[in-house]
């Protein structure tokens, strides 16, 4: 018993021994040579009731740079809750998959087989609507007074309409400015008014270790405010596909962000906006520690874009590249740098061969500004629109060397690349009727109707062209076309092109190829 009294004491002397320690380490820390807040803070401290006794408690610091109070109160309300509703599939209103009843020139004409007239639409609209159900949760950010709000593709991505809900519980339908699934950001706008703004931060300023706030609406919590500290800077997460277009440079934090926190807003001490809420890395779906952001430096520039063209104005390289190793500088004779963005190929037609730029070269710097990595170069690179010139320095024969080089978009052209729609191509569909295919000797199959200049008309395609295919994918119905359309426009390839195989009525067989480069 005495021993065990001896051992007690022993501790509780550690105790306020170390907590005495401690309280001056962290003077030191929290004031420097600032006297006076440094006597304050050991006044506070030993009021606490250290000395003379022998139990520890905790001091009430002065707010410091680690309080989060400012920065969540004024970033709430600029965050909101973004809800997407779409049919489920299998629906067809009427109890019509297609063909001549659903399309207007044939209701035009010959009136509505259905029953009644083009006057029954607002009706056949709201039983549309009352068959729509929730089908993602999400959140915004608002950039804008007038209600103009940034979030992710993927929030938005296939939504037949969406539901902005602000802190103070005023609801909203939104309609979609322009979105980009490269980067996974998208621009909406609701029909409001002075509404609250976070400031647009930089995040390039950031530093890891800094401290950081998410605030989102996860699970359906509004206004959820989690912190963390940012973890890496310019991280990479899925590849980056040889370099070509996959823009991965996310800020990572250990801030906890789950489902419903997508579009949702990164924020620092002084609640400015500097990064974009997007992933986060887990095996169960639910946060295990890890989020990713796409910073400010990227959100800027794509807002920007999707505002003016409706579309974004890439801008690249034209190289294929991967971050420079060990293993490729031994087999490239490499010694003069230990980091880099090591060049693979050079591309035809591109920025880089244009300025000389050479396989095996090691690009170093964009602009002053250090490319360590791909993802570094692709952040860099991604603020700037085809026509803009940036100085590339590079190492090549284990020489630094640098170059202006003046940017060009994906096709290898400066022009402004236009946002892409459906109906582009100029053309309607409809589903062609069983006698049809049965004397064509076809499965499936639809067929070019109304006919307008457009993407079909400039590759040859004439009306009456029954399409069974594009890119070796069956096509049954008018929706088979606009997704795969759709599938073609989100992906990372330079080229973008649907190949058609059908045949005409009379039995003449046809392939045509559609260009769709130049839209995005």
């Amino acid at each position: 018993m005495k021993l065990t009294g001896k051992i007690i004491m022993l501790a509780a002397g550690t105790a306020v021994l170390s907590s005495a320690v401690t309280a001056i380490a962290m003077k030191r820390t929290l004031f420097g040579d600032n006297y006076e807040a440094a006597r304050s803070y050991t006044e506070l401290f030993d009021q606490s009731g250290v000395q003379g006794s022998g139990v520890t408690r905790v001091a009430q610091l002065p707010a410091n740079h680690s309080d989060f109070t400012t920065a969540a109160e004024s970033t709430i309300n600029g965050v909101v809750s973004i809800k997407s509703y779409a049919t489920p599939r299998g629906y067809s209103q009427g109890g019509n998959s297609g063909g001549y009843f659903n399309d207007p020139f044939f209701d035009f004409f010959f009136g509505n087989p259905n029953g009644g007239s083009r006057r029954s639409q607002p009706r056949q609209q709201e039983q549309h609507e009352q068959r729509q159900q929730p089908s993602g949760l999400g959140s915004g950010v608002i950039i804008s007074a007038d209600g103009y709000i940034v979030t992710n593709n993927h929030v938005i991505d296939d939504a037949e309409r969406l539901e902005v809900t602000l802190n103070d519980n005023r609801t909203f339908d939104a309609t979609v400015v322009g979105a980009d699934a490269t980067t996974d950001l998208a621009l909406i706008k609701i029909d409001a008014t002075d509404l609250p703004v976070i400031p647009m931060g930089d995040s390039e300023a950031l530093k890891v270790g800094e401290w950081v706030l998410a605030v989102g609406n996860p699970f359906g919590f509004t206004s959820t405010v989690t912190t963390g500290i940012v973890s890496a800077k310019s991280r990479s997460i899925g590849g980056h596909n040889n370099g070509r277009m996959g823009i991965e440079s996310y800020i990572q934090t250990d801030a906890a962000v789950n489902p419903g926190n997508s579009g949702g807003a990164l924020v620092n001490l002084a609640g400015e906006l500097i990064g974009i809420n997007t992933a986060i890395y887990s095996q169960t779906g639910n946060y295990a520690g890890y989020s990713f952001a796409v910073p400010t430096s990227i959100v800027k520039k794509v807002m920007s874009d999707l505002r003016q063209y409706g579309t974004v104005q890439r801008a690249v390289l034209g190289v294929s590249i991967s971050d420079l190793s060990n293993e490729i500088a031994k087999e490239k004779g490499i010694t003069a740098v230990t980091k880099g963005v090591y060049v693979g190929e050079v591309s035809d037609r591109s920025s880089a061969m244009e300025a000389g730029l050479k396989k095996n070269d090691v690009i170093v710097k964009i602009n002053d500004t250090p490319t360590d990595n791909v993802a570094q170069l692709q952040e860099q690179v991604a603020k700037y629109r085809p026509g803009d010139k940036i100085k590339v320095t590079y190492v090549r024969d284990n020489k630094t060397q640098s170059v202006d080089v003046t940017l060009r978009n994906p096709q290898g052209n400066m022009q402004v690349t236009k946002a892409g729609d459906f109906t582009d191509l100029g053309c309607a569909f409809k589903k062609v009727d069983e006698a049809t295919l049965r004397q064509l000797g076809l499965s499936n199959g639809v067929q070019v109707t109304a006919l307008s200049k457009g993407r079909f008309s400039d590759s040859g395609v004439k009306q009456g062209f029954i399409v069974y295919s594009i890119n070796d994918s069956r096509v049954s119905s008018p929706d088979d076309v606009e997704k795969i359309y759709k599938a073609i426009m989100k992906g990372s390839g330079d080229e973008k092109v649907m190949i058609l195989r059908g045949v005409y009525p009379t039995g003449k067989r046809g392939i045509y190829a559609v260009d769709l480069t130049g839209v995005e």
